[in-house]
């Protein structure tokens, strides 16, 4: 009963954190919302009996993608205010 129920939460949490990503104005927390959803994901599948799948999303899908999206939003702010070092 109780993987069950922590199943459907980690669903819930996917869902809202897929309608906070979409419809929150800060780009940042879009990007951290949008990792939640990963790691909700790559939760979820560990529980699913795949291990191997969960440390690949874990790894790449909410670590590395965060951190290439909050690199990218970084340097769009440093040229939108005109340092281009």
């Amino acid at each position: 009963m109780f993987p069950i129920l922590l199943c459907y939460s980690l669903c819930l949490m996917m869902i809202i954190a897929a309608f906070g990503a979409v419809y929150v104005k800060n780009l940042t927390s879009a990007v951290i919302a949008a990792g939640a959803i990963s790691l909700a994901a790559s939760l979820l599948y560990l529980l699913l009996a795949a291990p191997d799948v969960a440390m690949t999303e874990a790894a790449i899908g909410s670590g590395l993608t965060s951190v290439v999206f909050l690199y990218t939003l970084h340097l769009i702010k440093k040229i939108d205010e005109g340092d281009d070092d």
